[in-house]
């Protein structure tokens, strides 16, 4: 039994959001309500600019009524950014201000970039001897955490994408004649599991269903093998629905298309325009008429059409995080363990932050067929679990009524940050 660490505890957001990212905040402030150790729930505003700040607000403070609509609540309800701690003065801060407010739990909702956060934090605070118990809590809608079967986030974006998929085709049917093709741009910038998650879309045993092409960062991309693929759909239907990942690279592992040459405050590259530059090709090359529908931040944003199974376990990874602190341990992260059976179930675990640090998970290469733009039955069977059942979202006066917090503010005793 672990020693027991009385204190208050912290929940911060990093990254992009995800339709079930407040799920897990939700999680989190249910299962620290319930237990003594815990004295104070505070949330961080914006990531580690909030802690930078000393900008905290006080969780426990909301209406259990707007907690318990996080769990249907896209984006991120505490602010969110994508900067990273990286000088010894800004981590040196964060502790400053855990120490100003008896922070002895921290749950740290991010990707694998952002949990080195976590972890840097972890040794800075043995080294000081200050007793914090820190647990990451994953997210990512690009399913790209190793570790974890699959990320809070990512069935409720294929569920996003495979619903988006059928509705295009069934417009692109109602207007082709055997010259037209509708291309879907998905994120993905280094693997393919969202873009592998429009195949969802085909009808069990309907292997011509749109999307009738797929193409994946995991498999190097050529003009010529495109074109011909396409070509040969067109010949054999009235048009071609095609989705591409807008991470494609080439064979010697360029990308196929970069938005610009800048970066973002994480450092990577700003993808994007990979669905026009192929529009480009097709007309110029096949002379058929083309479409791009670029699903962009809708895929992360579309809570009205969110899977349940994945609102639950973004949740129950909350849950999780809170019973792990507690029971002793820190530097972990929540990862879902799948079960063997024929029924899908799903439990919580726990990983080493070490290792989902910079060694993202790219989609098995024997999941793809030998002609690289269609997904075999091994990935069917992962992922149709995931995209099950559909959140109950209340509506007022016709659209959807999501929750907001009213972010009552924590006092600040620390000096301003000039750093």
């Amino acid at each position: 039994m672990a020693e027991e660490l009385t204190g208050n505890c912290l929940i911060g957001q990093s990254g992009g959001p995800t339709a079930v990212i407040n799920a897990s905040v939700a999680g989190v402030v249910a299962e620290a309500l319930n237990h003594a150790a815990i004295e104070e729930v505070y949330g961080a505003l914006n990531g580690v600019l909030g802690l930078l700040g000393e900008d905290l607000v006080d969780l426990a403070a909301e209406s259990q009524q707007a907690i318990r609509g996080l769990r249907y609540t896209p984006g991120a309800a505490l602010g969110t950014c994508r900067s990273k701690l990286k000088k010894p003065a800004e981590f040196e801060r964060v502790l400053e201000v855990f120490k100003a407010h008896n922070i002895r739990y921290y749950f740290h909702l991010g990707d694998g970039d952002s949990q080195e956060t976590a972890t840097k934090l972890v040794e800075l605070a043995k080294a000081q001897n200050y007793d914090l118990r820190v647990i990451g809590i994953p997210k990512t809608i690009e399913n790209d955490l190793p570790a974890t079967d699959h990320c809070p986030g990512y069935g409720s974006a294929i569920k996003y994408i495979g619903a988006t998929v059928k509705e295009l085709a069934l417009d692109a049917e109602a207007m082709g004649q055997g010259d037209l093709v509708t291309l879907v741009e998905v994120m993905g910038r280094n693997s393919g599991w969202l873009a592998a998650g429009a195949s969802l879309a085909k009808r069990r045993d309907h292997p011509n269903d749109p999307p009738h092409l797929v193409y994946l960062p995991e498999v190097p991309f050529t003009n010529e093998k495109f074109l011909d693929d396409v070509r040969r759909v067109l010949k054999r239907e009235k048009h071609a629905v095609v989705v591409v990942g807008e991470g494609l690279v080439d064979k010697d592992g360029n990308y196929v298309s970069v938005e610009t040459s800048s970066t973002d405050a994480a450092g990577h590259t700003q993808l994007g325009g990979v669905g026009e530059f192929l529009k480009d090709l097709i007309e110029s090359q096949l002379g058929a008429k083309c479409r791009v529908a670029r699903l962009g931040i809708t895929q992360r944003s579309a809570a009205h059409l969110a899977s349940k199974t994945d609102a639950d376990e973004a949740f129950l990874a909350g849950q999780a995080a809170v019973k792990a602190a507690i029971a002793g341990e820190t530097d972990k992260l929540v990862t879902l363990v799948r079960g063997d059976g024929d029924n899908y179930t799903c439990e919580t675990g726990l990983s080493a932050l070490g290792d989902v640090i910079g060694n993202p998970k790219r989609l098995p290469k024997e999941w793809i067929n030998e002609d690289g733009v269609s997904l075999n039955f091994q990935f069917f069977r992962y992922a149709t679990p995931l995209i099950q059942g559909e959140v109950t979202v209340p509506y007022d006066n016709g659209l959807p009524a999501y929750a907001k917090l009213t972010k009552e503010s924590v006092d600040k005793t620390l000096p301003a940050y000039e750093g």
